[in-house]
């Protein structure tokens, strides 16, 4: 089903573009509050959907559709792509990022399904069924050559213990197997917590009688297993693959499978795809699926509608609850730190207004409560505000680090208990090639942000609307010079704060105008006696 895409403002284009449940996309049709327009048009050539994507602002695909960065820079209002599965490498993620367009994913519809396949897989591969139902079908009676072995008691080895990892290793444990278990983020307690060893690859590599991955495909994961680790290998070990194409090398296991290290191997995915001509194919102690781990109706299901809830969210809160290409927070975590937002952004935006340098780096520090919470959120809001003055609106929440790492800004945080009098406390530190500049912020319980440090002085102002930025020198009547001749351009001060670090030294004033000073004001003001810098920050 095909629907036309609609120009209009209040309209929200969804596009379809590969074959998904009817049903998991209901939330998007039966949604009320927003304008939805939703268009199903699948089986596309690249070139056929870079014509039409112009006006789409919500892309949605599986894993056909290779979502490229000629796609991506052709779709001039995607704000969101949607992948209803898990593994994203057919989406150009740094693309995506680059032009601050969210990738949600559905990570737990097909949990279930992919731990269900890989345990039908190692049973299948165990026990030679498609080998002994093929020789049945062709007239074959043949029960010498299909002898198998058991699972209980062998050792499975499972590399990369995720949902689906860990699901796989709760079934192995019911069929009375020993588990093994490898994962960066694996600890000593979650590991006892569900009763495996955790163990280094190598470690599995010498003792499992089955291995199994489902780590994504990443440039540390692709060829994990190879010629190396395969030598490691006990003689007659079993490989499964429902993960990704290119975890393994297909050469090197094709060579293992051969010379009778490996006894066999079963493989829903390849590095090519559709694998119909794959030489692991010619073996016969290979059984294979076309890609079937996530292929069930409830996974179907649920992956689309775990998307579909999650554009509907987007669009109504701002926020979504699988990002790929931004950091995922709990909707608890996310309220503590949530009213930091415009504070962070603001101290940004003030410091990429006091300097007309590049940045080199820079420094983030959060004091007291704040430094509890999880504050990543906080950092790219402040370098959102710092971009924003130089690369435009189009810098947002997904692409501000991104984009500031791009361009070489070192980005270094530090958290601290200690906030120096205030309940919380954000200060912000750029270094360019000759300046280094300090801004530090904080929200008051009633009154809301503040900035209360510039350079190190104590000052008390409101982040926003029009500010005047000066140095000067600590002098009697400097104050006084200063609002003369704004009353002279016809500038009106409506607050005014002054900070000093001793009598007579360097001292900043920071006032706050009803409208905006232009360069020429500027350049008047800069002309009185003992006034060292005058900058003019809009927040």
């Amino acid at each position: 089903m095909v629907t036309k895409l609609e120009t209009a403002t209040n309209v929200i284009n969804v596009f379809i573009a590969d074959p998904l449940s009817e049903d998991g996309i209901f939330p998007l049709r039966q949604e009320t509050e927003l304008n939805l327009n939703v268009i199903v048009d699948t089986g596309l050539t690249p070139e056929q959907l870079i014509a039409k994507i112009e006006d789409v602002d919500v892309l949605l695909v599986r894993s056909q559709t290779k979502v490229t960065r000629e796609i991506i820079q052709a779709a001039k209002n995607l704000k969101l792509i949607g992948r209803a599965g898990v593994g994203v490498d057919n989406i150009d993620l740094n693309a995506a990022t680059e032009h601050g367009i969210i990738v949600v994913n559905a990570p737990d519809g097909n949990t279930n399904s992919a731990a269900e396949h890989t345990i039908a897989m190692m049973t299948s591969l165990a026990r030679h069924i498609p080998q002994a139902y093929n020789a049945l079908k062709n007239g074959v009676w043949d029960r010498k050559t299909y002898v198998g072995v058991e699972l209980k008691n062998k050792t499975l080895g499972v590399v990369g213990f995720g949902r689906i990892g860990a699901e796989v290793a709760y079934r192995a444990k019911g069929q009375r197997m020993e588990v093994m278990a490898y994962d960066p983020f694996l600890t000593e307690e979650r590991a006892k917590e569900l009763g495996v060893t955790k163990a280094t690859v190598e470690e599995i590599c010498e003792a499992a009688d089955f291995i199994t991955v489902h780590t994504p495909l990443l440039p540390e994961t692709r060829n994990l297993f190879n010629k190396e680790k395969f030598a490691m290998m006990k003689p007659g070990v079993r490989i499964i693959n429902c993960a990704r194409g290119g975890i393994i090398n297909e050469d090197d296991l094709y060579d293992a499978i051969v010379e009778g290290k490996v006894a066999g191997a079963a493989l829903d995915v390849f590095v090519e795809e559709p694998a119909t001509d794959n030489k692991l194919l010619t073996l016969p102690q290979v059984i294979a699926t076309p890609h079937l781990g996530a292929s069930t109706i409830e996974a179907q299901e649920s992956v689309a509608v775990d998307v579909s809830n999650d554009i509907i969210k987007f669009y109504k809160t701002g926020t979504v609850t699988n990002p790929v290409n931004m950091p995922s927070i709990p909707k608890e975590l996310l309220a503590q730190v949530e009213p930091f937002f415009d504070l962070a952004e603001k101290l940004g935006a003030f410091l990429s207004q006091v300097t007309t340098e590049p940045v080199k780096e820079i420094n983030l520090s959060y004091a007291g409560e704040v430094a509890n919470y999880d504050v990543r959120p906080l950092t790219s809001n402040a370098l959102k505000g710092l971009l924003k003055k130089n690369h435009g609106e189009h810098v947002n929440d997904v692409n501000a680090r991104y984009l500031s790492e791009r361009i070489g800004v070192k980005i270094n945080e530090h958290k601290t208990t200690t906030a120096k009098g205030f309940t919380n406390l954000i200060t912000v530190e750029i270094k360019t090639e000759n300046e280094v500049h300090t801004v530090a912020g904080t929200l008051l319980n009633g009154l809301g942000a503040r900035i209360v440090k510039v350079e190190g002085y104590v000052v008390d102002v409101v982040p926003q609307g029009h500010l005047l930025y000066i140095k000067n020198t600590d002098k009697p009547g400097a104050i006084g010079r200063v609002a003369t001749k704004l009353a002279e351009k016809e500038i009106n001060i409506a607050t005014m704060q002054v900070g000093r670090d001793q009598v007579g030294g360097t001292a900043v004033m920071m006032l706050t105008v009803d409208n905006e000073v232009t360069a020429e004001d500027l350049a008047y003001v800069s002309q009185l006696e003992n006034i060292d810098e005058v900058k003019a920050i809009n927040l």
